[in-house]
């Protein structure tokens, strides 16, 4: 089965570092909580604020092993009054577990974003 997970992250600043150390936690909990590994992952999709510009957020995916992965980066539309230093990613996965057993991860101030899903 394939299913879509859903995450996000606030880092502290737009610079290289914290963009990455933010992803990297951010991934990482994706797919701790859903038990995955890179060879589960089908693609994943990282937006970011339009403030977010110092680095790719998918280079932490990257270090973290996702080689042979897709990914891809885009810039998130610049709502009026919306969180800053947001990034998001959706990740296709395959995975035997059913819809409502999918963990969706929303770290830092992103918690604010989906308090309805996040864990």
């Amino acid at each position: 089965m394939v299913r879509a997970i859903r995450g996000a992250t606030q880092v502290e600043a737009d610079d290289q570092e914290a963009i990455l150390v933010g992803v990297t936690e951010l991934v990482t909990e994706v797919m701790e909580r859903n038990q995955l590994t890179t060879d589960d992952v089908i693609s994943v999709i990282f937006t970011a604020t339009p403030d977010l510009t110092a680095e790719f957020p998918a280079l932490a995916a990257r270090k973290l092993g996702f080689h042979d992965v897709p990914l891809i980066c885009a810039s998130e539309i610049a709502v009026p009054g919306a969180l800053p230093r947001v990034v998001r990613l959706m990740a296709h996965v395959e995975t035997d577990k059913p819809r409502q057993e999918i963990q969706h991860v929303y770290l830092q101030g992103a918690v604010a974003l989906r308090v309805d899903i996040a864990q």
